[in-house]
């Protein structure tokens, strides 16, 4: 039994980290994602014609990453990784259809808000941050439009399919005679605006998700407008890039006819023109995010990150949408303005979206959980020259697995096939230089970062996961 000084001194243990917790210097987080974006950006350089002013402004403020790559080329388990930092091999969840809290690693697992809730913070969010599908209520302490409706409509053309394109499905595009307003993107916005007006007495992790250039390509004309269709370029593609890759490659590639039904429709300057558009109105959005934020009585006390969950293919590969282990599936959107960190920073280390949470734990004096895989970027946010090692780890699927570092890309599928590029002397990944043998030791040494646990896939959840996309199945 405790004698009357050890239940005081129990008693009052809770109120002093209480009060520490309180007056402890915490600096707020604004938290934006944006869904599909590939390196389309300006400073990014992955199209000439890219309109992004707004991304280039607070790349330009921060440290932009340039060789930033996803735990998984697909929304879910993508942003389940980002919001836990576990990687997908630890947690079995790999596909769309998986939430992460019905696997048995994961279930529990505390998110990053959830961390950040448990040292004071309040957590608000509105639009696309987990996989729409699966929420999770428990992470947020409120949302908009709701806890577990992530994301407000947006208008459609009709009859669909609106690009005239037989088969289309959602991946569909057109200009829309609506004004922004009327776009559920521009209301999650005006939402994150009003929070960012309010003066608070807590820290606030305010999450903003977009959700274009997500398909369908449908956001007003006037973004169509800024790229007349005759002046499109197309990326450069090799009609033979295939030849050498996998069987299982290939067939990740081909399997859902997009390029043929795109190309053979003479459709493939209309699809480019529909998803610069669509980034070009994601990039107003941002705009007016920043905008609010730099109106906001508390704009100084604000870190930003921004991030997307994944590339595009738009006919690399003789591929579109995600769904690989290419470059333009892996390489994402990252960049950080943080206090203390560089302005104008350029950081060419290989970093991954499981980075972000121990990023912004490490930066809140906030000791990160056992279960985090990623690795802290303040380092590379004060010197993004500082040395950084292991190459990146993307997985799709059970036991298939790309590691990116600053040359190469090593990539082996579940059946033993294998491909490596040299980035070096090819940028585009159009020669598989696997079966080599000058390069193995290349691979050997690589290959020693594969991850040495492959979980069996987790338990799917209600409904396709897919928000009406075609699948992601891999063969």
């Amino acid at each position: 039994m405790l004698n009357r000084r050890q239940f005081l001194a129990a008693s009052a243990a809770p109120l002093v980290f209480r009060a520490k917790a309180a007056t402890a210097p915490r600096r707020n987080v604004l938290f934006i994602a944006i869904d599909d974006l590939n390196d389309w950006i300006g400073c990014l350089g992955g199209h000439p014609q890219a309109k992004t002013p707004n991304l280039d402004r607070l790349a330009s403020q921060g440290v932009l990453f340039s060789n930033a790559h996803c735990a998984a080329p697909l929304c879910n388990p993508s942003r389940a990784s980002v919001m836990t930092s576990v990687r997908p091999s630890t947690s079995g969840v790999y596909d769309n259809n998986q939430p992460f809290r019905l696997s048995t690693v994961t279930k529990n697992t505390v998110t990053l808000p959830q961390l950040l809730k448990q040292h004071g913070y309040r957590a608000l969010g509105a639009g696309k941050i987990y996989h729409s599908e699966f929420p999770d209520p428990e992470s947020w302490d409120d949302y908009w439009p709701s806890l577990r409706q992530t994301k407000p409509g947006s208008p459609l053309l009709e009859p669909l399919p609106a690009n005239g394109v037989p088969g289309s499905g959602n991946f569909d595009w057109g200009a829309l005679p609506n004004p922004d307003e009327e776009m559920g993107d521009y209301q999650v916005v005006s939402w994150v605006a009003d929070q960012l007006a309010k003066k608070r007495n807590d820290p606030m992790f305010l999450a903003c998700g977009i959700y274009r250039p997500h398909l369908p390509w449908f956001v007003p004309k006037k973004y169509f407008d800024l790229f007349p269709l005759a002046t499109i370029q197309l990326p450069e593609v090799n009609e033979q890039d295939l030849d050498d890759v996998p069987p299982m490659a290939k067939e990740i590639a081909l399997r859902q006819k997009d390029h043929e039904r795109i190309t053979g429709a003479n459709k493939w300057k209309e699809a480019v023109q529909a998803y610069l558009a669509s980034i070009a109105f994601a990039d107003a959005q941002v705009g007016r995010v920043l905008r609010a934020l730099e109106e906001s009585p508390q704009a100084k006390d604000y870190d930003v990150v921004l991030w997307s969950d994944h590339g595009w293919h738009l006919g690399e590969k003789l591929h579109w949408r995600k769904f690989s282990l290419w470059e333009e599936s892996t390489r994402n959107v990252l960049m950080v303005r943080a206090a203390g960190g560089k302005s104008g920073g350029r950081c060419k280390r290989p970093v991954s979206l499981l980075d972000i949470y121990p990023t912004l734990s490490e930066l809140q004096g906030i000791a990160k959980p056992k279960h985090v895989e990623g690795q802290s970027l303040a380092p590379l946010l004060k010197n993004p020259n500082a040395e950084r090692n292991a190459p990146v780890l993307t997985t799709f699927g059970y036991k298939n697995h790309s590691l990116r570092d600053e040359r190469w890309r090593y990539t082996t599928y579940e059946d033993g096939t294998e491909e490596l590029y040299d980035h070096a002397a090819d940028p585009r990944e159009w020669k598989n230089l696997a079966s080599q043998p000058e390069h193995t030791q290349t691979k050997q040494r690589l290959a020693a970062f594969f991850p040495k646990r492959n979980v069996a896939p987790s338990p799917k959840g209600k409904g396709n996961g897919n928000e009406s996309d075609f699948g992601s199945r891999l063969p």
